[in-house]
């Protein structure tokens, strides 16, 4: 949450893309950390996450934030497959790895670009690694630009 402003419920970005408010989902996304590669690419671990450790990020995010799942119309079905969140002015993503490398994640971080100017933040900030290249190519291709080892701002 986000001191003076509403979350909004749900964000359509297009016919086919959605972000929708945290509700605890554990089954599904406890999915999307126990894949090692995943883990690397948003936090640089090479462990899974337990289902502990996942639910003290998403009440973490949640509570001192927004934070959505990414929610993707797929052959006629919705499906939620990764989450995105606003928090202290930074942005994170996680996609789980069969829905990676096909704009969700670019479209999704274009609709929280729009959202943190609604809140009015005068910048957004990300945490890349430098091994991640797709996320880097992904960020940089929104405006992104590096400030600092392994950190990206964008000016709103």
């Amino acid at each position: 949450m986000i001191d003076n402003f509403v979350q909004p419920k749900n964000i359509v970005v297009a016919e086919d893309l959605q972000l929708v408010k945290y509700y605890p989902r554990y089954k599904q996304t406890l999915e999307w950390y126990q894949d090692l590669d995943v883990c690397k690419q948003v936090d640089n671990i090479d462990f899974p996450y337990d289902l502990a450790r996942l639910k003290a990020m998403y009440n973490a995010l949640a509570k001192g934030g927004e934070c959505y799942y990414i929610k993707v119309k797929d052959n006629g079905k919705w499906r939620l497959v990764g989450d995105i969140s606003l928090f202290k002015g930074e942005i994170g993503m996680a996609i789980c790895k069969q829905y990676q490398n096909r704009h969700f994640g670019r479209r999704a971080v274009a609709a929280m670009l729009e959202r943190a100017k609604e809140i009015g933040l005068d910048h957004v900030e990300c945490e890349i690694y430098d091994f991640n290249l797709q996320s880097r190519k992904m960020f940089e291709s929104v405006g992104f630009e590096k400030y600092a080892h392994e950190r990206y701002r964008k000016f709103l």
